[in-house]
């Protein structure tokens, strides 16, 4: 069910939508293509503001679709078809989650299909929009099972562009310390960064360093710092997330990499270290490394992503 202008957020109303199956609920925003809440036996599990109309000052990107490009580009700069694109820059001197209107701070057009349990958000982004060239069309369906939450993200494009896009949820389990929670990755390298979080284009080994999670274990404390874009293996799930006496979340996606950020840098209502992310994503800063896979979407081969998450 859609709540229409459940809040308003400058100015401009945004709506709530509600899936429910078995014990589990969830809503979202039409603003950022917002997961607001994910409750599975009436605990929430995500972090989320009380207010919903504090999102549209939120500057961690709590629940958002992140885009046009996720994760960091190096000095908000790329090269595309022999011609410079500059992007605005907002993390320090670089480009972060589609700069400071990226997909995240929009607003999306909201229906519901009470058939297949879920609700499609659209969003059109013109040629020019946040620096990024083309005209890009981008779909998100969330559908939700009594054993599933599942986000199907599209874009479809009028020319080359770069399209990376990742779902931006901080899970906590239990509503406490991250310490006791325990996490398994499908990953025995990540991709090495310098001091902005800009990926060297170099792998780092992380067996047996603090970032080693092919064996599930806890994260205990203190909580690693980490935000570091892990190179999946392919196995499945991807991810394993879970802490005792709460469900167990299994990450499975169709993308490379995973970037598993602890929180350090939370604040305002939220502390430090109370949120974990693992965001499916194409590497970061992929524009500027040709080694990595590319991230250039044509008009004839639109991008798709599938996030498909499991609780036990």
């Amino acid at each position: 069910m859609i709540a229409r202008g459940h809040t308003r957020i400058g100015g401009r109303p945004v709506d709530a939508a509600r899936l429910a199956a078995g014990n589990m609920e969830v809503t979202l925003l039409s603003y950022g293509a917002i997961t607001r809440d994910w409750r599975i036996g009436g605990r929430s599990i995500v972090l989320g503001y009380d207010d919903p109309a504090d999102y549209g000052d939120d500057p961690y990107f709590v629940g958002v679709i992140a885009g046009r490009v996720a994760n960091r580009i190096a000095g908000g700069r790329f090269m595309l078809d022999g011609m410079a694109v500059d992007l605005p820059l907002n993390d320090g001197p670089n480009h972060l989650h589609g700069g400071p209107r990226g997909l995240g701070k929009r607003f999306w057009e909201m229906e519901e299909d009470s058939g297949a349990n879920s609700v499609r958000l659209t969003c059109v982004s013109g040629h020019g929009d946040g620096g990024y060239p083309g005209r890009a069309r981008f779909e998100v369906v969330v559908r939700l099972s009594e054993t599933r939450l599942t986000y199907e993200i599209r874009a479809e494009v009028d020319r080359p562009t770069p399209i990376n896009l990742a779902q931006h949820n901080y899970y906590n389990l239990t509503g406490g310390s991250l310490a006791g929670h325990e996490l398994q990755i499908a990953a025995a390298e990540a991709l090495a960064v310098d001091a902005g979080g800009i990926p060297t284009g170099k792998r780092l080994a992380i067996a047996d360093t603090p970032l080693d999670f092919r064996t599930t274990r806890a994260l205990g404390e203190p909580v690693p710092q980490a935000d570091l874009c892990m190179v999946l293996s392919g196995a499945e799930p991807a991810a394993v997330l879970s802490a005792p006496g709460a469900p167990t979340l299994s990450f499975f996606t169709d993308q490379p990499g995973l970037q598993l950020y602890t929180g350090e840098h939370l604040g305002g209502r939220f502390r430090p270290y109370s949120g974990l992310c693992l965001e499916p994503e194409a590497f970061p800063d992929a524009v500027n490394h040709p080694g990595f896979a590319p991230i250039i979407t044509f008009p004839e081969a639109p991008y798709f992503q599938r996030l498909s998450i499991e609780v036990a």
